[in-house]
């Protein structure tokens, strides 16, 4: 499978292959070559229906029969690759060659990437399109860059501050202990401290350790599974105990959560009823609920078990069977490939729970976990060994 975005003759195409067939979107016009005006490009695929948007003018491929996910194992390239051998023949209509010009502003699914030294993992003979020491970006929350004999200085608006405008002013003067983060309270002209995990306080000094976590909705754990090169990935499980009196929360996340076409298995609450939703690929992402099923936020504890067998999805609430499905009879894809990741609670601090799973879930969880177990292990996981912010003690 590949993804490819190129200049060939002076259009800009889109190729991409999901495994099935190539797919190309070309621009109607050329791209002038003359001057040094910028142009706006928008490129990429629902499914394998693709959309190709230069400078406002939109070409949509629509969607047709066929494979729908696009499987890579691969780094991202901008501008060019390490190596070409590294590029599929279809992929470039030709013989491949680097980019020469400018990129700026590049995201893939939103998010923004660093095109730097300290943003990439990897480059070569990169340089400074702007010519001064400023380029772009390198003045967070809209400050201003003013280039000076000695790189530069940032001219940043209220309520922020410090020599890139990334530190808010109600954070300048935190006693925030080295194992927290401050969080800036700007209605109340102040600050607060966001624990990282195994560390509380008012100020984040004083070590902690638990079997029970607390959260608090805006807390997460992430917890990095070291047997994942070892697992049956066509027979998962997962197992906690929970105990809250809010209707609506993540509870656990088993996948990377990076990319809308990720693996994953969740278990979290919907309406005060347990939901689980499973997705092993090609989006086939089912939410399994039952309208019998008892209320779940009652403050009492209870037992929740997901269990994977290929497509065939078991769960158990409290040990009684509440549901069970084939959620594809086809086979496609029968492997849980969650990248060794499983979150508790939410996500990192600034990523919304409902942005990341698409609005499967609503908000974090609020309430505590305990005795979670991955697989048929016979040890729990050990919560004080992941890493994670503003989680309590429920001990």
């Amino acid at each position: 499978d590949f993804l490819c975005i190129s200049l060939v003759r002076g259009f800009v195409q889109l190729r991409y292959n999901l495994g099935d067939r190539t797919i190309t979107l070309q621009s109607f016009q050329q791209v002038p070559t003359a001057g040094h005006g910028w142009h706006l490009l928008r490129a990429g695929r629902v499914g394998n229906e693709g959309y190709l948007e230069l400078d406002g003018i939109n070409i949509t491929q629509a969607a047709q029969p066929g494979m729908k996910a696009l499987d890579t194992q691969t780094e991202f390239f901008v501008g060019g690759v390490s190596s070409l051998q590294l590029v599929h023949p279809l992929a470039a209509g030709g013989d491949p060659s680097g980019f020469s010009g400018c990129v700026r502003e590049a995201a893939i699914n939103g998010r923004e990437l660093r095109l730097s030294a300290g943003g990439a993992s990897g480059g070569a003979n990169v340089g400074d399109c702007d010519g001064t020491a400023c380029g772009y970006g390198v003045c967070r929350n809209n400050g201003t860059c003013h280039p000076r004999p000695r790189g530069f200085s940032c001219a940043c608006p209220h309520p922020w501050a410090g020599a890139s405008c990334r530190e808010s002013i109600h954070c300048q003067r935190n006693k925030c202990g080295p194992q927290a983060l401050c969080v800036p309270q700007p209605a109340a002209s102040s600050y607060s401290c966001a624990c990282s995990l195994g560390w509380a306080g008012r100020f984040c000094q004083s070590r902690v350790t638990f079997f029970i976590a607390e959260f608090a909705g805006s807390s997460y754990i992430k917890y990095r599974d070291p047997l994942y090169p070892k697992r049956d990935l066509q027979q998962s499980r997962l197992s906690l105990n929970f105990s809250t009196s809010h209707p609506e929360g993540l509870l656990a996340w088993m996948g990377e959560g990076e990319d809308e076409d990720d693996d994953f298995l969740a278990i979290g609450l919907a309406g005060g009823r347990l939901k689980v939703v499973v997705n092993l690929g090609e989006r086939i992402s089912v939410p399994l609920t039952h309208s019998h099923l008892p209320t779940c936020c009652d403050q009492r504890w209870h037992l929740v078990t997901v269990l994977q067998n290929q497509t065939c999805i078991k769960v158990y609430l409290d040990e009684e069977l509440v549901v069970f499905e084939d959620i594809d009879p086809q086979r496609s894809y029968t492997a849980l490939n969650y990248g060794g990741i499983c979150y508790l609670g939410g996500f990192e601090l600034g990523r919304s729970v409902s942005l990341v799973t698409g609005g499967l879930f609503q908000q974090g969880f609020v309430g505590k976990l305990k005795d979670v177990v991955l697989f048929q292990d016979s040890k729990k996981v050990q919560l004080m060994k992941a890493e994670g912010f503003n989680v309590h003690s429920g001990n």
